[in-house]
């Protein structure tokens, strides 16, 4: 079993019966009691559990934290609960997570979690079972395209996507995102602004975001009067869909690099800005000399052998703006709806230099 099979297991156990014991689940799942206690460590550190001597809770279950300084005083929230479900645990979500919990803990909600492990069928199974639990408002980042989520207004409660855009073919949307176009554009300009003139683009095939990166470096170049040829445009697989064909891809824009057609690159996401580093040095090419790379999401990015220059989406405020607009809609049915977009950051490292 996987490392992230074993967490959603955990964090399963824990929305049906509230706590844990290592040693007894580390017997029902066959591994040892060691592999369990470092799973509920892990998943501590992204907030999703809290520790206790010889077993885990679920994290409002534990001791109340001290309310933070964002709680807006008098509003909408106590006694409510919230269902937030999400497509995994383990990249780009956990610091939404840890933000909506603490939203949720200054308003007196309770926040309970699911995990859709990118399945639409998990994903509903997920909702129906948190709509039996008699939650008031549901958070949700759906894993299939948005303009197949007109189930979500037949649910009978308040619902509010996260880092989806919904149009308004979704009736009764809310939203709150990240402006990922926005992102992309101040990479290519911090790019240009380091004299790089052939600005390529990788892209994740497979992910959400991938489109409104690719809109926001199309513009980020127009802006500057830089040419966007196709040549420049890289798409790969993820490693779980294709490895072969994602390894045939990574080469050819190595080769490219190779060849001199691009000396810059936006590679989204962080994991395959990583990648890409051992592979570069094997061709004899440097990283920022021949190729400055900024990579985008930066869960890892500064962890690189090189630090890597990354795009920072606001995760954690994203969160906290998100339960925060489902509690006002709760308490004002009749409010107009929010869509709330966020700016990202640039968090400059050596990779761009």
């Amino acid at each position: 079993m996987h490392a992230e099979d074993r967490h959603q297991a955990i964090l399963r156990r824990l929305r049906e019966r509230g706590s844990l014991r290592v040693t007894d689940f580390a017997e029902e799942l066959k591994v040892s009691a060691v592999t369990v206690r470092r799973d509920v460590e892990a998943l501590a550190e992204r907030g999703l559990v809290a520790r206790v001597h010889g077993g885990a809770l679920l994290p409002e279950t534990a001791a109340p934290a001290a309310a933070p300084a964002f709680a807006p005083p008098g509003a909408p929230g106590p006694g409510l609960v919230f269902g937030l479900v999400v497509p995994a645990a383990d990249y780009y979500y956990p610091e939404i997570i840890k933000g909506a919990r603490e939203a949720a803990a200054a308003r007196g909600i309770r926040l309970v979690l699911g995990i859709s492990q990118y399945r639409p069928d998990e994903e509903r199974a997920q909702v129906r079972q948190l709509l039996g639990h008699g939650i008031d408002g549901l958070l949700i980042a759906p894993c299939g395209p948005v303009r197949d989520q007109d189930w979500l207004a037949a649910l009978g409660v308040p619902f509010a996507l996260i880092e989806r855009r919904s149009g308004d073919d979704v009736p009764g949307a809310e939203r709150v995102v990240t402006d990922h176009a926005y992102g992309a554009r101040l990479a290519v300009r911090h790019l240009a602004a380091s004299g790089r003139e052939r600005i390529g683009l990788l892209l994740r095939a497979d992910s959400p975001h991938s489109a409104l990166v690719e809109a926001g470096y199309l513009a980020g170049l127009a802006s500057l009067g830089l040419p966007a040829p196709e040549s420049l445009r890289f798409t790969i697989t993820a490693p779980e869909t294709d490895p072969v064909r994602r390894d045939v891809q990574l080469d050819g824009f190595v080769a490219a690099v190779g060849a001199g057609l691009l000396d810059s690159v936006l590679v989204h996401n962080d994991h395959d800005a990583i990648v890409l580093l051992p592979r570069l040095r094997a061709r004899g090419l440097s990283v920022p000399g021949e190729l400055a790379i900024v990579a985008y999401d930066d869960e890892v990015a500064a962890l690189a052998d090189i630090p890597l220059t990354a795009v920072a989406p606001p995760k954690r405020a994203v969160g906290v703006a998100a339960v925060d607009m489902l509690a006002h809609r709760v308490g004002d049915p009749g409010r107009p709806r929010h869509h709330l977009s966020i700016l990202p950051e640039l968090k400059v490292r050596a990779s761009s230099a």
